[in-house]
């Protein structure tokens, strides 16, 4: 049970959310970590594609 959790896409949004608020806790100490930076870039368009996925996702069950 706790896989197919952690598989979900909404644990996924959860869980890069969670990362990211503490990269973003980190970079605020640490101004010039240009490799966190990348890593919280990169974060932010892998949550940015699957709250995409998720809002096409539920319109498509809304319209069916």
């Amino acid at each position: 049970f706790k896989k197919k959790k952690e598989e979900s896409k909404e644990f996924q949004v959860f869980s890069f959310t969670n990362k990211i608020r503490r990269l973003t806790s980190h970079l605020e100490l640490h101004r010039k970590d240009y490799l966190s930076q990348r890593g919280l870039r990169k974060i932010l368009g892998k949550r940015q594609r699957l709250l995409a996925y998720l809002s096409k996702k539920i319109e498509y069950v809304i319209k069916n």
